[in-house]
């Protein structure tokens, strides 16, 4: 039986997101990004589309690199204003039953204590249905604004990022038990005290000692999401992630990583099915080939590619305004994201193909063509690159999803490749069907009452 592909919409609150410049397009409608009318309609169409869950990407920093300056940044709107993507959960799930949510948080710009109660919120109110994708930044721009001299080591950040983790297990699965709360009235009993616990937590980073202040939500732990795919990032990952994002350019690479991935997982006592993997891609469909090449070059004709070099500047560190267009560039080992130095190393690019490659879609593979070939290529992608579903980027919007909705999504379920209709549950058990908490294999259940001791550095008391 053929694989189920799996579909994320990746969106960011913001109006330029990753294929830049098309907020100028005349169809386009991300610049009322901060109307809540805006993500309602959004998440009410992705429902429609049966999308497993919108993932929000985020930043705390601003894109300062190219030319040394936030100029461009502010003219072409590259991920800058950006909202709080926590904000726009609430209102979205009150007008759908089935959509997940992934929002970006960095570990390094929250207090893990006041964190926990916020994802412990958004997980009741969704009724299940929130997922985390853990970031450990790479703005200098956002260290300096918190007040830090720079941003941390590239391996220590994940260092941290770990014992975070830790904590944060240890409040959701452990401070309080299953049984915890009675709502008896005629008791007056709502929580037992017997059977709620507080967390103390000696860490090299991280100090806490307090009760968990949300009783226990449908999933307690969110389900989790990493990116990282620098040999540290997938260390990080094959301990936590349930879901990794990879940015592959073909199949053969995107089965390499796969495959590192899982076999990570299995490594740490997981198994390999425990982690689904999400492959970047941009689609641009029409219901004949010709009009689909067609859409294609009137978004060309709005993108700008120096705002997706600008992008890509703050993703390698590298300055590429200083440099001539077929200039040979270096690209060193650095303290930025490390995927996006390799893809551009063995790509061998220059600025000149920088700028081509940039225009739209060129941070993920482009796929443009009628519904039958799109789903052609979305299919030889999961069973060659052996990667579970995709995190689909936005390019005009909202029309770039509710062509893929119109077009592909009827293709994929007449071919069996696409659900027709959601799971039951929460958003872990429609993803894995093994119920709404983290198995008893992962790391972080060894949180629980009851586990072995699962870090040296935390405490229990009852």
């Amino acid at each position: 039986m053929p694989k189920e592909i799996l579909l994320n919409a990746f969106n960011m609150n913001c109006v330029g997101h990753i294929n830049h410049g098309l907020w100028t397009h005349p169809r386009d409608r991300s610049d009322q990004y901060h109307r809540l009318d805006y993500w309602t309609s959004l998440a009410a169409t992705l429902e429609r589309g049966l999308f497993d869950g919108l993932f929000l990407a985020d930043i705390v920093g601003v894109y300062d690199v190219y030319q040394q300056s936030v100029d461009l940044t502010l003219k072409e709107s590259i991920q800058l204003p950006v909202n709080d993507p926590l904000m726009l959960v609430s209102a979205m799930a009150a007008v759908t039953k089935g959509l997940g949510f992934g929002v970006t948080v960095n570990v390094h710009a929250e207090e893990p204590y006041i964190f926990a109660r916020r994802m412990s919120t958004l997980d009741h109110l969704t009724e299940g249905r929130i997922g985390w994708n853990i970031v450990t930044g790479y703005l200098d721009s956002a260290a300096r604004a918190v007040g830090q001299a720079a941003l941390g080591e590239h391996d220590t950040r994940y260092d941290r990022a770990d014992e975070c983790l830790d904590l944060l297990y240890a409040l959701w699965e452990g401070s309080w038990d299953d049984k915890a709360v009675l709502r008896d009235r005629n008791a007056r009993v709502y929580a037992d005290p017997r059977l709620v616990r507080k967390i103390r937590h000696e860490g090299k980073y991280y100090r806490a000692e307090g009760y968990h202040l949300s009783e226990p939500s449908r999933q307690r732990t969110p389900v989790l999401y990493q990116a990282g795919t620098s040999g540290r990032g997938r260390q990080f990952a094959a301990r936590h992630a349930e879901c990794v994002f990879i940015s592959s350019p073909d199949t053969t690479l995107a089965r390499t990583a796969s495959r590192a991935i899982r076999q990570g997982a299995v490594a740490q006592g997981r198994r390999a099915e425990d982690v689904q993997i999400f492959a970047g891609v941009t689609v641009v469909v029409d219901r004949t080939e010709n009009a689909a090449r067609e859409k294609y070059e009137d978004y060309v004709r709005y993108a700008s590619p120096e705002a997706g070099l600008a992008h890509f500047s703050a993703g390698t560190g590298i300055d590429f305004s200083q440099y001539d267009l077929d200039e040979k560039i270096t690209y060193g080992k650095g303290n930025f994201v490390q995927s996006s130095v390799d893809l551009a190393r063995e790509r061998g690019w220059t600025k000149r193909s920088i700028l081509s490659d940039l225009a739209i879609g060129g941070r993920y593979p482009l796929i443009v063509g009628d519904p039958a070939q799109v789903a052609d290529a979305l299919e030889e992608w999961v069973d060659k690159g052996e990667i579970d579903g995709f995190n689909l980027a936005r390019t005009v919007t909202p029309e770039s999803y509710e062509d893929f909705i119109d077009l592909v999504v009827p293709v994929l379920q007449e071919r069996g490749r696409y659900k027709t209709a959601y799971a039951k549950g929460s958003l872990r058990n429609r993803l894995f069907g093994e119920g709404d908490r983290l198995p008893d294999r992962h790391p972080g259940a060894r949180f629980r009452p009851g586990a072995a001791a699962a870090s040296s550095s935390l405490e229990y008391e009852r």
